[in-house]
């Protein structure tokens, strides 16, 4: 994911507020208050644990860079949620139901992609590729193998 100038330069002048001392870095205790800033109360031990995840040089402070990455990380995998959320809703609307269980009208779904989407793709072929254990259904997993 690419973050764009805007949210770039946000993240940068937010590294600086917290940042203290000037020192370039965000040490332990200056995470601790940006945390606390944005409503979060982390326990000593998940302070550790998040400075030990986003500090990627083992330097015990975090550099800009690392903040960056921290969010663009954060950021994608809100992305992936959304992704996952929006075949989870496609997945019911055929058929399935919304803890993953069941399995796709496929008829449906043939129908869908050529009478609603207008698509003129051999859907019969990708259904049958797609449906791997061949019970003639497409449970969770197969239906969501067509957006990857």
């Amino acid at each position: 994911m690419v973050l764009d100038e805007s949210f770039i330069q946000k993240c940068r002048e937010a590294f600086n507020t917290f940042d203290q001392d000037g020192s370039g870095t965000i040490d332990t205790q200056e995470m601790k208050l940006l945390l606390e800033a944005i409503g979060e109360a982390p326990s000593e031990e998940e302070l550790f644990r998040f400075m030990a995840d986003v500090d990627e040089d083992g330097t015990g402070e975090i550099e800009f860079a690392e903040f960056l990455r921290a969010f663009e990380k954060q950021r994608g995998g809100a992305q992936e949620l959304e992704n996952e959320l929006d075949t989870i809703d496609a997945f019911v609307a055929l058929g399935g139901s919304a803890d993953k269980s069941g399995f796709v009208d496929t008829d449906r779904l043939i129908s869908v992609v050529r009478d609603e989407f207008g698509m003129t793709l051999k859907i019969e072929r990708l259904i049958d590729e797609l449906d791997k254990d061949k019970d003639g259904k497409l449970d969770f997993k197969e239906f969501a193998a067509l957006f990857i």
